[in-house]
């Protein structure tokens, strides 16, 4: 079940990344915008790379991103691959179990 939130095009579906913020009727999530921007990657040309993304998508992606700073923050965190991780395949099993050994590491 999708519910919207008060921002005109991001939406939260329990099925669909665990209930993270995304784009309404797509996959992406908001913190996959906020990462290409902060990249360097001017808003107007966000939907170049994510052509399946209009501009006003990806503004409201920033304006969400500016009130929730510390949640998205937080899932880029963790959906970051480490330096160690880049440029080596591994199962998503292996990748799980590296994650659990990290945190339990920690």
């Amino acid at each position: 079940m999708e519910s919207t939130t008060m921002y005109e095009y991001i939406a939260r579906r329990e099925e669909v990344l665990g209930g993270e913020p995304i784009i309404q009727g797509t996959r992406t999530p908001v913190r996959a915008i906020v990462e290409e921007w902060r990249r360097g990657t001017p808003p107007e040309e966000i939907p170049d790379g994510m052509p399946h993304l209009k501009l006003a998508q990806v503004f409201s992606a920033l304006a969400y991103y500016s009130d929730h700073r510390d949640e998205i923050n937080a899932q880029i965190e963790r959906n970051r691959i480490s330096e160690a991780q880049i440029g080596t395949r591994v199962s998503g099993e292996e990748l799980a179990q590296r994650s659990r050994d990290d945190d339990s590491s920690s």
